[in-house]
């Protein structure tokens, strides 16, 4: 997937700007932009990307993002079929983060937002009662623009206060793929997203950037303070505990759709970077669900 710049021009004249998208299916755009976005999907399934995280997605989540960190939302097979009914519906609020301005950001009673907005960076899914969160933010389409500030505030108070919510991005990751600059770091991520599924050779991905394996080795774990290898491990990790929440699939088979070679060493990398075995995390997820 090539990552895309997104230029949300229409907040140039307003402070918060919201956006009813309803369509056949989201845009399947790996992309990132200058303004924090806090969505609510109304309709529709699909796998999320953000950062280094890949998950099902379902109707009725809450997420928040932080400005520049890279998303999509992918929906099913099933809504790309020819004939296909399905329709996928969800809410996108935009706004800088200091759209407030930053004195105002930084009182002692903006601390909690404070404090939310740089959660944000990495992502966040909130998994509590979001019944009447997602209400306000359906509410502030039919808001004038100085309504949508204050409710907003209103919003991200309300958020900043709830405890049941989940960090999708590990630290770092993601502003460090807009705050490197690097167009050869750019192809190589490209490159990791579009074949994770396939065996990746070091040396091969280190021609991709035009470095020898020992400097690109160097440079990748500077910026993105991990080892090519972890990265990998990561982002095919999050993929398998997509395939498990799906239940469609055995663990064998997750094992080798993932991007793994054999089933011993994707337990263990399984186990090393959710702290769960591939049954336990399922076992717990349904438990929660």
């Amino acid at each position: 997937m090539k990552l895309h710049f997104l230029d949300r021009s229409d907040l140039q004249n307003k402070s918060v700007s919201v956006h009813h998208n309803k369509y056949k299916n989201f845009l399947k755009v790996w992309h990132y932009h200058e303004q924090l976005e806090l969505v609510v999907i109304l309709k529709s399934t699909g796998t999320r990307f953000v950062g280094d995280s890949i998950e099902k997605f379902n109707e009725g989540e809450v997420i928040l993002l932080g400005k520049n960190l890279p998303h999509m939302w992918l929906n099913d097979d099933m809504y790309f079929e020819k004939d296909s009914t399905l329709e996928a519906e969800a809410i996108a609020v935009h706004f800088k983060e200091h759209f407030m301005g930053e004195y105002f950001l930084n009182t002692p009673e903006m601390a909690s937002i404070q404090a939310l907005l740089k959660r944000s960076r990495r992502g966040i899914k909130f998994s509590g009662n979001n019944k009447k969160i997602i209400s306000n933010i359906k509410n502030l389409i039919n808001l004038n623009d100085f309504e949508k500030v204050i409710k907003i505030i209103e919003i991200l108070h309300a958020l900043a206060k709830e405890e049941v919510y989940t960090l999708l991005c590990n630290e770092g990751l993601a502003s460090s793929i807009i705050k490197s600059k690097n167009k050869k770091l750019d192809k190589v991520y490209s490159y990791v997203f579009n074949n994770f599924k396939e065996p990746i050779i070091l040396e091969e991905v280190a021609k991709i950037a035009n470095m020898n394996p020992s400097a690109f080795s160097r440079l990748f774990k500077k910026v993105n303070r991990k080892t090519f290898t972890k990265y990998i491990n990561e982002i095919r990790i999050g993929y398998s505990c997509k395939l498990l929440l799906e239940e469609k699939y055995s663990i064998t088979d997750i094992c080798y759709e993932s991007g793994f070679n054999n089933l011993s060493n994707f337990n263990r990398q399984f186990k090393a970077i959710t702290k769960y075995s591939p049954s336990e995390y399922l076992k717990n997820h349904i438990k929660t669900v």
